[in-house]
């Protein structure tokens, strides 16, 4: 099933994909990987291997919301502008929140895209 919208909630540690339309919800759970090594920088490789993940997540999503912590939102806006610039032209918005249910998560999503697509002049797909 393919499906038009998406909200991402991510922190540093995992990231749960949500993709929707007015009647369905397909969910997707990425997690980090962790690596157990004393180099220096690893945490930030293992951290662009998660934020990797999260993208390969969205591929073929055309608009995504990512939500989140503050500083889990901000760290995968950077990596995605940065080293994914063809997922970070797919997200039309950032968006710092604590830790909704599913529901609440999906329900804001729903009202963050009707607003969006009002602005943008474009019909909210069925």
């Amino acid at each position: 099933m393919s499906l038009f919208h998406a909200v991402v909630w991510i922190d540093h540690q995992k990231a749960q994909v949500l993709q929707f339309d007015a009647e369905h919800v397909q969910a997707q759970k990425v997690k980090t990987h962790s690596h157990h090594t004393a180099q220096h920088g690893s945490t930030v490789r293992t951290q662009h291997e998660f934020f990797g993940e999260v993208c390969a997540a969205l591929a073929g999503i055309n608009e995504v919301l990512v939500a989140g912590p503050h500083t889990g939102v901000a760290d995968f806006r950077h990596y995605a502008e940065k080293h994914r610039p063809e997922t970070a032209q797919r997200i039309v918005g950032y968006e710092t929140v604590d830790h909704p249910s599913e529901a609440q998560l999906v329900a804001f999503a729903r009202q963050y895209f009707l607003k969006y697509d009002r602005m943008a002049g474009t019909p909210t797909p069925t």
